[in-house]
């Protein structure tokens, strides 16, 4: 059967994903500001009309006679263009807002998306260490069976006491237990790969566990790469410059502003002697706000001090993810020093185990003690092992999240 591995995951995920289709749903709504901050530029046309008909009754002059009934009917057309010409780059400056909100909502996606593969990497290689757990454990429970069975002969013979027999049925209880909460951890990782996915867990047989991502090869370049590319970092320089606009919008708010409109308009009177006319014209507006009960400036000074909070911001976010990259290659440095120490102590293990078992079934000097010790050793070795291989791999994964540079195209 063919292996499914984890890009195959990973590319379900980033398709399913609810938050990622939200992140998703966010970008193209900032998108749209930059078409609303555009059209500051671009002129206004408007169109109106309008139509009264009126009818006067029961009218008398001031002596009392009465006149004639009336009908009016008025007809009004009209046209306008207007072109805002200066405001104080207030326009500007809010166009380019729009442009750093949408790169903002940009880099939201992609860390989002950053996020998914993580999560989906782990659960997947989770998913594949708790399945071995299960299989050492129910293994391990299969051999103290087998031992249990033949410590009841041997003992039948005299070739052991009742006391070996004991320790083979308490070892055998523990082991039950361990198996039961494996596969208690088992279903527990299994829900969790269902809910980063969003797709039926796989038989854990065909999961494919090779998988490399290309990293640095010191902590300076680590740091330098995470400087230019970390997500958080960019997303807080952003904001920084947001806040810088923001202002700049502010401060535009009291410069003169002015406008050019020109109009044209027919208007039509069915009862009046001059029943047609058209007029056009050309306007300039100029508008300068004096004070405006200090709301300006209290907004200048308002912006201000966001600004300089998102620049203090800033350089405590640079302070944090130089912190988080070093811990995160320190995790990847040592994960891999577990994994072959883990390695070297696995073998060990199972060479030691072999010779006392093949001591044991002899009727040589071991004892069940020592067996047991030995089996529950190599357990305990296989365990470790599993696990340091999955640590090691996941690692990886969350340093390349924090040097920026995570993508399924990453994944080899």
């Amino acid at each position: 059967q063919a292996q499914d591995d984890l890009k195959l995951y990973i590319e379900k995920a980033l398709v399913n994903n609810l938050q990622l289709n939200a992140e998703r749903k966010n970008f193209e709504s900032a998108k749209q500001n930059k078409n609303i901050s555009r059209s500051e530029f671009l002129p206004t046309i408007t169109l109106s009309g309008d139509q009264t008909s009126t009818t006067s009754t029961n009218r008398t002059n001031k002596s009392g006679t009465s006149l004639a009934d009336s009908n009016s009917d008025f007809e009004s057309k009209k046209i306008s263009v207007e072109q805002k010409i200066f405001s104080g780059f207030k326009g500007l400056n809010t166009f380019k807002k729009s442009e750093l909100e949408t790169q903002k909502a940009n880099l939201s996606l992609k860390k989002a998306e950053q996020q998914t593969i993580l999560d989906t990497s782990s659960a997947y290689f989770d998913l594949i260490f708790k399945s071995k757990s299960e299989k050492f454990n129910l293994s391990n429970v299969n051999l103290f069976e087998r031992q249990v069975d033949s410590d009841s002969a041997r003992l039948q013979k005299g070739e052991i006491t009742l006391t070996d027999l004991a320790q083979s049925e308490s070892s055998l209880a523990g082991a039950r237990a361990d198996l039961i909460k494996a596969k208690t951890e088992l279903l527990s990782s299994k829900t969790n790969f269902e809910r980063v996915t969003r797709e039926k867990t796989p038989n854990t047989q065909t999961l494919n566990e090779k998988v490399s991502l290309i990293l640095p090869i010191s902590l300076k370049k680590s740091l330098e790469l995470g400087s230019l590319n970390n997500v958080d970092l960019l997303m807080s320089k952003l904001d920084y410059e947001i806040a810088t606009k923001d202002l700049n919008i502010e401060r535009a708010r009291l410069s003169p502003s002015a406008s050019l409109n020109y109009s044209k308009s027919e208007n039509n009177d069915f009862s009046s002697t001059i029943d047609e006319t058209e007029e056009e014209t050309v306007k300039a507006t100029i508008t300068w706000p004096i004070i405006k009960g200090g709301e300006n400036v209290s907004s200048i000074k308002k912006s201000s001090y966001i600004k300089e909070k998102n620049q203090l911001i800033l350089q405590d976010t640079k302070n944090r993810i130089n912190t988080v990259i070093s811990n995160s290659w320190s995790k990847y440095q040592s994960s891999k020093s577990v994994l072959e120490a883990t390695k070297a102590q696995l073998k060990a293990a199972e060479i030691a185990n072999e010779g006392i078992t093949l001591e044991y079934d002899s009727g040589n000097t071991r004892t069940t003690l020592e067996l047991i010790q030995s089996r529950s050793l190599l357990l305990d070795s296989r365990i470790a092992f599993a696990k340091s291989e999955r640590d090691f791999i996941v690692s990886q994964f969350e340093l390349a999240k924090q040097l920026g540079s995570l993508s399924i195209q990453s994944i080899k």
